[in-house]
């Protein structure tokens, strides 16, 4: 299975069994984007959660390729476009 159908099968088609554990993807990154506005005074949105991840993913992959990196960015871009199309 390549990453997109892995980032598909984590985003989309478990999505009842995270959120027994974490909550719904977006609500997750909306709470930690209310967190991080309060730690830095500064207005952050879920949005711009999703973009550091992948940020922070891709930061990681140009230190080292390993996989994992590249399915969560694929993954956080993936719940993002499914945040902005719930919109």
């Amino acid at each position: 299975m390549n990453i997109l159908e892995q980032a598909n099968e984590i985003v989309n088609k478990r999505s009842e069994e995270k959120q027994r554990m974490y909550g719904p993807f977006s609500e997750g990154m909306k709470r930690a984007a209310n967190i991080a506005s309060g730690c830095t005074g500064k207005e952050i949105t879920a949005k711009d959660m999703f973009m550091c991840m992948v940020a922070l993913k891709l930061s990681r992959e140009s230190y080292s390729h390993k996989e994992d990196n590249l399915l969560d960015a694929v993954s956080y871009l993936g719940a993002l476009n499914n945040m902005e199309n719930e919109k």
